[in-house]
């Protein structure tokens, strides 16, 4: 499977390819179904089915090519690129181009993000998961333009999440030569956090994130 280009056309269809996936899984079942009923036909529909019914299981794949693309920038001696970004529940580490398998920590914070029926930030455990490698490459909070929709998950108005993208231009090398925002002419995702530059603003990495309960199954 063609991950890039798959994910390429999702941006254009409205995902950010962190919380939005509806697109991405839509066409990787396209990309998908015919073998499956080909391959195993008595169980192509429950596979089907169950791929169908997770909006979020494309993100599974996107976190696989997000992180090789990533490990492809390790060890640039003298790089301030961050090539790995992920969270425990207790903290937020980084990894830097060149400085090695080193993680740099700092503490883990509690989403600020929507909040459903009678629950809030009091029943939130700080930020948990590895899905930010998303961010990392240059998607998932850092595309909330090509993905206005998604305030409706994440929380906040339209034009924050096009402000969101704007912003994290002020800390990042480059804009992505494929992963492209309709919204913004067609202008590349902000893309490789140079940690330098996130020092002299003071502007954090923006992560579309979902809210980990405080108390474990919940």
């Amino acid at each position: 499977l063609d991950l890039g280009a798959l994910m390429a056309q999702a941006l254009q269809m409205g995902d950010e390819l962190h919380n939005r996936n509806r697109a991405a899984t839509s066409l990787l079942v396209r990309e998908l179904a015919c073998g499956l009923v080909e391959a195993a036909p008595s169980h192509a529909a429950e596979v089907l089915r169950f791929v169908g019914g997770n909006d979020h299981f494309f993100l599974n794949a996107a976190m696989a090519a997000c992180k090789v693309s990533a490990d492809a920038a390790r060890d640039v001696p003298g790089s301030s690129l961050v090539v790995a970004m992920a969270r425990n529940g207790t903290d937020f580490g980084v990894q830097v181009s060149g400085l090695g398998e080193r993680w740099f920590t700092g503490p883990a914070a509690v989403p600020d993000g929507l909040y459903l029926g009678s629950y809030g930030p009091q029943d939130a455990n700080p930020d948990i998961g590895d899905s930010t490698i998303t961010e990392t490459a240059g998607l998932g909070g850092f595309a909330m333009a090509a993905a206005p929709a998604i305030v409706r998950f994440v929380g906040g108005e339209v034009a924050a999440a096009t402000e969101a993208t704007l912003a994290m231009y002020e800390i990042t090398l480059a804009e992505h030569p494929v992963y492209r925002i309709p919204g913004l002419g067609f202008r590349g995702t902000p893309v490789g956090v140079d940690v330098t530059l996130v020092a002299r603003t003071g502007l954090l990495p923006v992560v579309n994130t979902g809210i980990a309960g405080r108390v474990a199954g919940t």
